[in-house]
Protein backbone atom coordinates (compact mmCIF):
# COMPACT_ATOMS: atom_id res chain seq x y z
CA UNK A 1 0.00 0.00 0.00
CA UNK A 2 2.83 2.15 0.86
CA UNK A 3 4.47 1.76 -2.55
CA UNK A 4 1.43 2.60 -4.25
CA UNK A 5 0.71 5.58 -2.17
CA UNK A 6 4.91 6.30 -3.50
CA UNK A 7 3.54 5.88 -6.99
CA UNK A 8 0.48 8.37 -6.63
CA UNK A 9 2.01 11.26 -5.04
CA UNK A 10 5.28 10.83 -7.99
CA UNK A 11 2.86 10.77 -10.53
CA UNK A 12 1.19 14.39 -9.76
CA UNK A 13 4.55 15.52 -8.24
CA UNK A 14 6.95 14.60 -10.91
CA UNK A 15 5.52 16.85 -14.02
CA UNK A 16 6.30 19.59 -11.61
CA UNK A 17 9.16 19.24 -10.71
CA UNK A 18 11.19 21.11 -12.99
CA UNK A 19 8.85 24.35 -12.38
CA UNK A 20 9.31 23.93 -8.50
CA UNK A 21 13.71 23.42 -9.43
CA UNK A 22 13.19 27.07 -11.12
CA UNK A 23 11.56 28.72 -7.73
CA UNK A 24 14.13 26.94 -5.58
CA UNK A 25 17.13 27.65 -7.69
CA UNK A 26 16.70 31.22 -8.21
CA UNK A 27 15.29 31.94 -4.54
CA UNK A 28 18.88 30.19 -3.09
CA UNK A 29 21.30 30.16 -6.01
CA UNK A 30 22.44 26.64 -5.19
CA UNK A 31 21.15 23.84 -7.57
CA UNK A 32 22.07 21.55 -4.63
CA UNK A 33 20.20 23.48 -2.10
CA UNK A 34 17.31 23.81 -4.39
CA UNK A 35 17.04 19.83 -5.03
CA UNK A 36 16.68 19.26 -1.36
CA UNK A 37 14.37 21.91 -1.35
CA UNK A 38 11.80 20.23 -3.76
CA UNK A 39 12.15 17.20 -2.52
CA UNK A 40 11.59 17.96 1.21
CA UNK A 41 8.37 19.33 -0.49
CA UNK A 42 7.99 15.77 -2.00
CA UNK A 43 8.34 14.41 1.37
CA UNK A 44 5.73 16.70 2.33
CA UNK A 45 3.15 16.26 -0.65
CA UNK A 46 3.41 12.33 0.32
CA UNK A 47 2.27 13.17 3.72
CA UNK A 48 -0.38 15.68 3.00
CA UNK A 49 -3.99 14.57 2.46
CA UNK A 50 -4.03 15.32 -1.47
CA UNK A 51 -7.48 14.61 -1.85
CA UNK A 52 -8.03 18.21 -0.27
CA UNK A 53 -5.31 19.91 -2.04
CA UNK A 54 -7.44 21.61 -5.06
CA UNK A 55 -4.67 23.39 -7.18
CA UNK A 56 -1.11 21.09 -6.83
CA UNK A 57 0.67 23.54 -8.20
CA UNK A 58 0.08 25.96 -5.97
CA UNK A 59 0.48 24.28 -2.80
CA UNK A 60 3.40 22.96 -3.88
CA UNK A 61 5.21 26.33 -4.83
CA UNK A 62 3.87 27.53 -1.78
CA UNK A 63 5.29 24.81 0.12
CA UNK A 64 9.02 25.45 -1.70
CA UNK A 65 8.79 29.11 -1.04
CA UNK A 66 8.54 28.96 2.98
CA UNK A 67 11.10 26.17 3.08
CA UNK A 68 13.59 27.98 0.91
CA UNK A 69 12.73 31.46 2.96
CA UNK A 70 14.10 29.41 6.22
CA UNK A 71 17.31 27.84 3.73
CA UNK A 72 17.87 31.41 3.36
CA UNK A 73 18.53 32.32 7.05
CA UNK A 74 21.14 30.09 7.00
CA UNK A 75 22.77 30.69 3.73
CA UNK A 76 22.86 34.64 4.67
CA UNK A 77 25.20 33.13 7.89
CA UNK A 78 27.52 31.02 5.83
CA UNK A 79 27.81 33.74 2.97
CA UNK A 80 29.25 36.02 6.09
CA UNK A 81 32.86 33.65 6.05
CA UNK A 82 32.84 32.69 2.39
CA UNK A 83 36.49 33.10 0.95
CA UNK A 84 36.50 35.64 -1.78
CA UNK A 85 33.26 36.50 -4.11
CA UNK A 86 29.96 34.41 -4.05
CA UNK A 87 28.50 33.69 -7.40
CA UNK A 88 25.24 31.35 -7.70
CA UNK A 89 25.76 27.94 -9.09
CA UNK A 90 26.29 28.03 -12.91
CA UNK A 91 23.33 26.20 -14.55
CA UNK A 92 24.71 25.81 -18.18
CA UNK A 93 21.71 25.85 -21.02
CA UNK A 94 21.75 25.56 -24.82
CA UNK A 95 19.44 28.44 -24.82
CA UNK A 96 19.32 31.93 -22.50
CA UNK A 97 16.91 32.18 -20.51
CA UNK A 98 16.43 35.59 -20.06
CA UNK A 99 13.75 35.99 -16.93
CA UNK A 100 16.43 36.13 -13.92
CA UNK A 101 20.54 36.59 -15.53
CA UNK A 102 23.32 36.39 -13.08
CA UNK A 103 23.45 40.00 -12.47
CA UNK A 104 19.95 39.90 -11.52
CA UNK A 105 20.41 36.88 -9.08
CA UNK A 106 23.45 38.89 -7.57
CA UNK A 107 21.48 41.72 -7.23
CA UNK A 108 18.75 39.62 -5.71
CA UNK A 109 21.46 38.75 -3.05
CA UNK A 110 21.14 42.54 -1.10
CA UNK A 111 17.14 41.46 -0.89
CA UNK A 112 16.28 40.61 2.11
CA UNK A 113 14.52 36.52 2.16
CA UNK A 114 10.56 38.39 1.91
CA UNK A 115 11.90 40.92 -1.20
CA UNK A 116 13.26 38.30 -2.81
CA UNK A 117 10.39 35.74 -2.32
CA UNK A 118 7.63 38.69 -3.57
CA UNK A 119 9.82 39.97 -6.58
CA UNK A 120 9.96 36.55 -7.87
CA UNK A 121 7.15 35.36 -7.42
CA UNK A 122 5.11 38.26 -8.60
CA UNK A 123 7.96 39.25 -11.04
CA UNK A 124 9.29 36.38 -12.64
CA UNK A 125 6.70 34.01 -12.63
CA UNK A 126 3.87 35.95 -12.94
CA UNK A 127 1.65 35.56 -9.85
CA UNK A 128 -0.87 37.22 -8.29
CA UNK A 129 -0.31 39.43 -5.27
CA UNK A 130 -3.12 37.10 -3.66
CA UNK A 131 -0.89 33.53 -4.27
CA UNK A 132 2.29 35.93 -3.36
CA UNK A 133 0.64 36.68 -0.07
CA UNK A 134 -0.27 32.97 0.62
CA UNK A 135 3.22 31.88 -0.38
CA UNK A 136 5.00 34.09 2.28
CA UNK A 137 2.21 34.25 4.96
CA UNK A 138 2.10 38.38 4.73
CA UNK A 139 -1.23 40.11 3.20
CA UNK A 140 -1.59 41.05 -0.09
CA UNK A 141 -0.37 45.32 0.52
CA UNK A 142 2.02 44.04 2.45
CA UNK A 143 3.77 41.48 -0.39
CA UNK A 144 3.13 44.69 -3.01
CA UNK A 145 4.91 46.63 -0.88
CA UNK A 146 7.92 43.71 -0.67
CA UNK A 147 8.17 43.84 -4.57
CA UNK A 148 8.18 47.51 -5.18
CA UNK A 149 10.96 47.36 -2.58
CA UNK A 150 13.00 44.79 -4.23
CA UNK A 151 12.47 46.66 -8.19
CA UNK A 152 13.89 49.81 -6.73
CA UNK A 153 16.96 47.62 -5.76
CA UNK A 154 17.36 45.28 -8.67
CA UNK A 155 15.94 48.01 -11.84
CA UNK A 156 20.08 48.32 -12.88
CA UNK A 157 20.46 44.62 -12.57
CA UNK A 158 17.51 43.99 -15.34
CA UNK A 159 18.45 43.25 -18.77
CA UNK A 160 18.68 46.46 -20.80
CA UNK A 161 20.92 46.04 -23.86
CA UNK A 162 19.99 42.54 -25.36
CA UNK A 163 22.48 40.83 -27.16
CA UNK A 164 22.24 38.73 -29.96
CA UNK A 165 22.00 34.94 -28.64
CA UNK A 166 24.24 33.84 -31.66
CA UNK A 167 26.63 36.92 -31.69
CA UNK A 168 26.67 35.97 -27.51
CA UNK A 169 27.84 32.88 -27.92
CA UNK A 170 30.42 33.87 -30.99
CA UNK A 171 31.61 36.31 -28.51
CA UNK A 172 32.56 34.16 -25.79
CA UNK A 173 33.77 31.22 -28.18
CA UNK A 174 36.16 34.21 -29.40
CA UNK A 175 36.94 35.48 -25.49
CA UNK A 176 37.90 31.46 -25.14
CA UNK A 177 39.89 31.67 -28.31
CA UNK A 178 41.59 34.94 -27.30
CA UNK A 179 42.06 33.98 -23.16
CA UNK A 180 43.76 30.82 -24.06
CA UNK A 181 45.62 31.49 -26.64
CA UNK A 182 47.37 34.85 -25.54
CA UNK A 183 45.69 36.85 -27.99
CA UNK A 184 45.91 40.72 -26.14
CA UNK A 185 44.89 42.54 -29.23
CA UNK A 186 42.11 40.52 -29.76
CA UNK A 187 40.99 40.04 -26.31
CA UNK A 188 41.62 44.23 -25.95
CA UNK A 189 38.93 44.96 -28.81
CA UNK A 190 35.95 42.71 -26.38
CA UNK A 191 36.59 44.42 -23.45
CA UNK A 192 34.51 47.76 -22.20
CA UNK A 193 36.43 50.34 -20.65
CA UNK A 194 35.05 49.57 -17.22
CA UNK A 195 35.30 45.80 -17.53
CA UNK A 196 35.25 43.60 -14.22
CA UNK A 197 36.29 40.07 -13.15
CA UNK A 198 34.70 38.27 -10.34
CA UNK A 199 35.82 34.63 -9.82
CA UNK A 200 34.34 32.51 -7.11
CA UNK A 201 36.89 29.62 -5.75
CA UNK A 202 35.15 29.05 -2.26
CA UNK A 203 38.35 28.85 -1.14
CA UNK A 204 38.56 25.79 -2.78
CA UNK A 205 40.52 26.59 -6.04
CA UNK A 206 43.14 29.34 -6.51
CA UNK A 207 41.08 32.56 -7.58
CA UNK A 208 41.37 35.82 -6.82
CA UNK A 209 39.90 37.28 -3.44
CA UNK A 210 38.57 40.37 -4.86
CA UNK A 211 36.86 41.73 -7.91
CA UNK A 212 39.19 43.13 -10.17
CA UNK A 213 37.45 46.51 -12.16
CA UNK A 214 38.75 48.24 -15.41
CA UNK A 215 39.83 47.53 -18.75
CA UNK A 216 44.30 47.96 -17.79
CA UNK A 217 43.56 45.87 -14.83
CA UNK A 218 41.19 43.18 -16.47
CA UNK A 219 43.80 43.07 -19.49
CA UNK A 220 47.21 42.11 -17.13
CA UNK A 221 44.88 39.28 -15.06
CA UNK A 222 44.30 38.00 -18.47
CA UNK A 223 47.96 38.30 -19.74
CA UNK A 224 49.58 36.12 -17.07
CA UNK A 225 46.58 33.65 -16.64
CA UNK A 226 47.04 33.47 -20.22
CA UNK A 227 50.70 32.27 -19.84
CA UNK A 228 49.35 29.59 -17.65
CA UNK A 229 46.78 28.71 -19.82
CA UNK A 230 49.51 28.05 -22.83
CA UNK A 231 51.59 26.16 -20.25
CA UNK A 232 49.15 23.62 -18.49
CA UNK A 233 45.92 23.64 -20.80
CA UNK A 234 42.26 24.38 -20.88
CA UNK A 235 39.92 22.33 -22.88
CA UNK A 236 36.81 24.17 -23.98
CA UNK A 237 33.50 21.92 -23.03
CA UNK A 238 30.64 23.74 -24.67
CA UNK A 239 29.84 27.24 -25.71
CA UNK A 240 26.42 28.28 -24.58
CA UNK A 241 24.46 30.09 -21.98
CA UNK A 242 25.50 30.11 -17.80
CA UNK A 243 23.01 31.95 -15.76
CA UNK A 244 20.88 33.42 -19.12
CA UNK A 245 24.78 35.01 -19.64
CA UNK A 246 26.68 33.94 -23.52
CA UNK A 247 29.74 31.64 -21.84
CA UNK A 248 31.11 28.60 -21.61
CA UNK A 249 32.49 25.41 -19.62
CA UNK A 250 36.15 24.42 -19.59
CA UNK A 251 38.45 21.83 -18.03
CA UNK A 252 41.21 22.92 -16.57
CA UNK A 253 44.49 21.39 -16.23
CA UNK A 254 43.55 20.02 -12.32
CA UNK A 255 41.02 17.95 -13.97
CA UNK A 256 37.94 19.76 -12.74
CA UNK A 257 35.13 22.49 -14.63
CA UNK A 258 35.36 25.93 -14.68
CA UNK A 259 32.56 27.86 -16.05
CA UNK A 260 33.36 31.61 -17.14
CA UNK A 261 30.28 33.95 -18.05
CA UNK A 262 29.90 37.24 -19.88
CA UNK A 263 27.84 40.37 -19.71
CA UNK A 264 27.73 42.31 -22.60
CA UNK A 265 26.34 45.67 -23.11
CA UNK A 266 26.64 47.30 -27.26
CA UNK A 267 28.83 44.64 -28.30
CA UNK A 268 31.59 45.21 -25.51
CA UNK A 269 31.86 42.39 -22.13
CA UNK A 270 31.20 44.28 -19.04
CA UNK A 271 31.96 41.83 -16.61
CA UNK A 272 33.57 38.65 -16.56
CA UNK A 273 31.67 35.59 -13.88
CA UNK A 274 34.21 32.75 -13.16
CA UNK A 275 32.87 29.81 -11.03
CA UNK A 276 35.63 27.61 -10.07
CA UNK A 277 34.19 26.53 -6.87
CA UNK A 278 34.15 22.67 -7.19
CA UNK A 279 31.21 22.13 -4.52
CA UNK A 280 29.11 24.29 -7.44
CA UNK A 281 30.07 22.29 -10.80
CA UNK A 282 29.67 19.04 -9.32
CA UNK A 283 25.50 18.97 -11.40
CA UNK A 284 28.04 19.58 -14.98
CA UNK A 285 29.27 16.15 -14.49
Amino acid sequence: MAGLDHEDAAASFDPLRPKLMRVAYRMLGSVADAEDMVQEAFIRWMKADREAVREPEAFLRRTVTRLCLDQLKSARRQRETYVGPWLPDPVVEEEAQEDVTLPLMLALERLSPLERAAFLLHDVFGLGFEEVAAAVERDPAACRQLATRARLHVREARTRFQVDKQRGVELAEAFYAASRSGDMKALGAMLAADVSVHADGGGKRPAILEPIFGFDAVMKVHENLAALFRKHGSQLVRAGFVNGLPGFVTLEADGEFQTTALDIEDGRITAIYVVRNPDKLRHLH
